[in-house]
This record gives C-alpha cells, sequence and structure tokens, in this order.
C-alpha cells in the first residue's frame, strides 16, 4: 500500500535548488556536475537563501515569494507524474495433489513419495510465490473423503489437509472450473469449496467469480472450462466490472490434451475475453505448453500445462512454466495501463518418472529454450 509523505513547502524547495545546483539531470538533463562548477561555491546560506528559508535580515516579502514558488513546483510536479503502483500476480498450471483414487497404493504414487510433508512438492519455487501480491493455481480434482465417484478414466481425489501445501507455499487462490472438480458428484464438490474455505484458500468458477485485494486495488477472477460456458464467463466479466475490480483475470480449461497448438475455439474464446474486459487469460488441461499470444495489448496464455501433477506417476512431457505478469496501475485512474510478464521455464519433476517436485530449468539450457520455444517467447519480449 502506497504511503504519503507530507513534506513542508520550504524543503521541497530547498531540495529542487540543491538539486539544480548540482546539475541533477532531472531539471537540466543536458547538464553534467562538471558542466556546472560555478555553483560550487554556493554555500548553505545562500542555498537556503535561495529557497526561501528565512536567514538573518532576510524580509518577509521574499518569505512569501518563495512560498509561492514552492507550490507551483508541488503542484506542477503532481500534474506531470502522477503516482502509478504495480501488482504482481504469479500463475501455475495444473495441481493434482493426489494420485487415481483406485490406484494410489504403487510406491511411486503421491502420497507414498510426499509422505506428508507440506512443504515438499513446493520448496523449490515457494519463495517466487511468497514474493508476489497473489499467486493462482488450477486445482484439479475433488478435495473430499467420500468414496462413491463417477466411473471415468481418471478420477482424483485430495485429502483436505492437503490444501495445507497451498497455504505453506502462499499459493492464495485457485480455480475449480475443469473436468474433475465434479469427479465424487456435487457432494464431493461442496466439500471442495468447504474445504478451500476453511483453509482461507480464494477459490472461483464458471458460477462464481471471486475477489482479492491488494493494497487499493481489487482483483477479480473466474474460470470457465470447455466452449459451452462462454455465457457463463461473459457474466462472471459483467459481475466484476459490477464490482469494481481493476483487474480481471480469467482461468481457461479448454483446448485439446496432448497438442502444442491452441485451436480455433480457444483463439476465438480467448479474444473474445479480452474483448469484454479480461485482462489476462490463462489456459490450462492440453497437459502441454501452448503459445502466449499478445492480443490488444493484453496476454493470453493458452495453456501453461500441469505444474504439480499426482495424476500421472510417469511425464510423457514434463516441461512448465512459472508466468508472473506486472500489472502497472495508474493510480489516478485505477487502471491497468501496462502489462509486463516475465516467464520462469520449469520441470514438473526434479528426477526421471515423477517425484511431484518442480524444479526451474537451468537458465541457457536446452530444455530452458525448449520452454521458450513451445510458448513463442524469447528473452526480447517483455
Amino acid at each position: 500500500m502506497r504511503t504519503e509523505h507530507k513534506r513542508t513547502l520550504a524543503i521541497v524547495t530547498l531540495t529542487a535548488v540543491m538539486m539544480w545546483s548540482y546539475g541533477c539531470t532531472n531539471f537540466i538533463p543536458e547538464t553534467s556536475y562538471e558542466q556546472t562548477s560555478e555553483t560550487a561555491g554556493i554555500n548553505e546560506e545562500q542555498l537556503m537563501e535561495a529557497a526561501g528559508i528565512t536567514v538573518a535580515g532576510e524580509t518577509e516579502e521574499t518569505s512569501e515569494s518563495s512560498e509561492e514558488t514552492a507550490a507551483e513546483t508541488t503542484e506542477t510536479t503532481e500534474l506531470t507524474e502522477p503516482p502509478k503502483r504495480s501488482v504482481l500476480v504469479t500463475f501455475i498450471g495444473d495441481l493434482t495433489l493426489c494420485s487415481d483414487a483406485r490406484g494410489g497404493h504403487s510406491a511411486r504414487s503421491f502420497n507414498n513419495v510426499v509422505k506428508g510433508d507440506m512443504d515438499y512438492c513446493f520448496d523449490n519455487c515457494k519463495d517466487i510465490f511468497a514474493a508476489d501480491d497473489l499467486t493462482i493455481a488450477n486445482l484439479e480434482g475433488a478435495v473430499t473423503t467420500r468414496t462413491g465417484h463417477k466411473q471415468k478414466q481418471f478420477v482424483f481425489k485430495m485429502a483436505p489437509e492437503n490444501m495445507q501445501m497451498l497455504n505453506n507455499a502462499s499459493i492464495e487462490a485457485v480455480n475449480l472450473a475443469n473436468n474433475h472438480s465434479m469427479d465424487f458428484y456435487e457432494a464431493g464438490y461442496q466439500d471442495t469449496k468447504d474445504n478451500l474455505d476453511s483453509y482461507g484458500i480464494v477459490w472461483s468458477d464458471q458460477k462464481t467469480s471471486a475477489t482479492y485485494k491488494v493494497g487499493d486495488y481489487l482483483i477479480g477472477m473466474f474460470g470457465i472450462c470447455d466452449w459451452d460456458n462462454a455465457n457463463d464467463a461473459y457474466n462472471r466479466i459483467e459481475e466484476l466490472k459490477q464490482a469494481g475490480c481493476n483487474i480481471i483475470i480469467a482461468t481457461c480449461h479448454w483446448g485439446t490434451e496432448a497438442t502444442y497448438q491452441a485451436n480455433s475455439k480457444q483463439i476465438y474464446l480467448g479474444h473474445q475475453l479480452i474483448d469484454r474486459g479480461c485482462d489476462i487469460v490463462i489456459g490450462g488441461h492440453p497437459h502441454r505448453l501452448q503459445p502466449i499470444e499478445k492480443y490488444n495489448g493484453k496476454w493470453i496464455a493458452y495453456s501453461i500445462s500441469n505444474f504439480c501433477f499426482g495424476g500421472n506417476l510417469g511425464l510423457s512431457d514434463p516441461d512448465t512454466v512459472i508466468l508472473q505478469c506486472e500489472f502497472v496501475m495508474d493510480e489516478s485512474t485505477g487502471k491497468c495501463v501496462n502489462y509486463k510478464l516475465n516467464v520462469i521455464p520449469y520441470c514438473q519433476t526434479s528426477s526421471s518418472g515423477n517425484d511431484f517436485h518442480p524444479v526451474a530449468y537451468e537458465w541457457g539450457s536446452s530444455r530452458y529454450y525448449r520452454v521458450l520455444s513451445r510458448l513463442g517467447w524469447s528473452q526480447e519480449d517483455e
């Protein structure tokens, strides 16, 4: 939160004069310190006189004149340099903090590898998450103790206590709009929401938006699962606008699994979400990285893949990424005026197979550049 600091007019003016006297480039862009040597002989009394601060023998008229000058100087600064602040949000892909509910007894299963260590999964990246204003993930699966589930190829059930992993890693918010949230039916989904609430984790989906306050700014978020729910997404955008959100974030579970390119429906919907008021769109579900697009000045990441995915004991493609967007805000309007994206190439595992322990790729390595290539990103990008 920005803190206002009050200063007297005389000090403002004195500072201005001192900076001018020493050739400050903010006042005289083309004058160096050496080029202003004629001012080197000015003593403290002269500086105080120039600033309008009363010294021995100074008249009241001089003091009043300097106060007017100081007021004019302060007003000019406020008009030409409106204050701004940045909000830093981190995005990571799918989190499944469990193995398949019907086959989690292998020695390589999530529970048997992690062994209840609430810091294990994210200890390589939690410092990144702790240093931002908000971290958002896609939580894929139910958070419940129920046993009755749908008959599907994969069924994911996370232990409620595993939500402590999110707290310990400073992951403050999750999207629930995905194809595994209802694995344990509506009752299991309600358990998921209740358990997240009990751990203080913000959640949203296609029917329910959420907000998160950062300083003077309100961040709105919602999720969407597949193309058929586009109207729900549009309604959530309007809802968040009405709530006065300064930043609106969409998390989309879309696209075709095991593909490296966005399909036409993803592209169309991504553009629609931006056009209707989203500030950034983050995609997932393909379990692969897909390109990042800058559309109308804003970012669409079509897929950032899995991040910590207990649903697979082995990984056919371990590449993932941590995305960070710095939303540069204009405090005078409350609007975002710039979007600076940072890409951090990551691996979903720190060893062969899948140990559910993401780690950064070494900068400059072939794997590092492979991630950048799949995202269509380069170091010259923002």
